[in-house]
């Protein structure tokens, strides 16, 4: 039974923090120690020649205020599914769960408005919607948009909030948040000291998953580049984190059996389960999700039970935080 930690209702910033200011738990899977620290610290425990792989995806505003049937509601959008079409997700204005009705209309800030089509994959959640607009949708969400928010999150952030160091690409609905707690000062600091970092993407969509629910597609992007340090760091001997489990998934998506990585993109479908298990990476860097969270059999297959639930554990008696804005998991070979 993986235990509780506190909910993080605030960004580190907000106490005159630094964002790399937040509490570190390393877990070792050869010797099952478990060290706390903090994430300023990240360098101590790896090594030059190791590898960082980040997700360059930017958070898009993708939560837009609507009527339905003339009740205030909010619509977010998660992922494209097609020319003018977006799964989407339905949120009462106390960020609630709601039933998407099939075939109704939403009235939509500019005088637009969306039709909700169909069910997404047979969920009661998510929905596919039409939207009827005369610009792209990136431009109409930076006009009308704001970030997902969740009822953990008290204050309403800005988007900037919701970006990481390595954002570059806009196409995600919610923050690949693993990667929150790293500034451009200890980016720098790791690669001065010989630990590399290379790029994928990931555009993840809504992460509020049902219980039961598994991941649904996402965009992803593997450049050449990428692979091929991948597969030479693996040659040489080095260390391949993954920082947060979006990254794990793109990698393990273009992954042999052996490990060896291709580049590639497109939409992927990948579930990692502890009895599929992981090929391309060795380590990962990711935040604390809750026991019912989908990310939990991913974690399972880096880290393995045991060890997981020890972390869990551990976590939950130093009060550790939760969410997007709380604390680090470092799970090392």
């Amino acid at each position: 039974m993986i235990a509780v930690a506190a909910d993080a209702h605030e960004d580190s910033e907000f106490h005159g923090l630094d964002r790399r200011d937040v509490a570190l738990l390393v877990a070792s899977r050869s010797t099952g120690e478990l060290v706390h620290a903090c994430f300023a610290e990240l360098g101590q425990f790896l090594h030059a020649g190791d590898l960082l792989v980040v997700n360059t995806s930017a958070t898009l505003p993708a939560a837009v205020p609507a009527r339905l049937d003339g009740r205030p509601v909010e619509l977010h959008l998660s992922t494209p599914a097609g020319p003018r079409d977006w799964v989407v997700e339905l949120r009462t204005t106390d960020r609630l769960p709601l039933h998407a009705p099939t075939g109704e209309r939403l009235e939509l800030p500019g005088g637009v408005d969306a039709e909700l089509l169909a069910p997404y994959l047979g969920s009661m959640r998510l929905s596919v919607a039409r939207l009827f607009l005369d610009e792209p949708v990136e431009d109409y969400l930076a006009r009308h948009g704001h970030p997902i928010r969740y009822r953990h999150t008290e204050a309403d952030l800005p988007i900037d909030a919701y970006e990481t160091v390595f954002a570059r690409d806009p196409g995600s609905a919610e923050m690949p948040s693993a990667a929150r707690p790293f500034t451009a000062e200890l980016v720098t600091e790791l690669v001065s000291d010989g630990v590399l970092v290379a790029p994928v993407t990931l555009h993840c969509g809504v992460s509020s998953l049902e219980t039961g629910e598994s991941p649904y597609p996402e965009r992803y992007d593997v450049p050449p580049e990428t692979a091929r340090l991948v597969n030479a760091v693996r040659d040489w001997g080095g260390r391949v984190t993954a920082v947060g489990t979006t990254v794990v998934r793109a990698l393990e998506t273009v992954a042999a059996p052996d490990g060896t990585v291709s580049a590639g993109s497109g939409l992927t479908n990948l579930i990692v389960t502890p009895e599929r298990g992981l090929h391309a990476i060795d380590g990962l860097i990711t935040g604390w999700h809750e026991p019912e969270s989908s990310h939990l059999s991913l974690l399972e297959a880096a880290a393995g039970p045991e060890l997981l639930q020890h972390s869990y554990h551990a976590a939950h008696a130093a009060g550790y935080r939760f969410h997007e804005f709380g604390d680090s998991h470092l799970i090392l070979p």
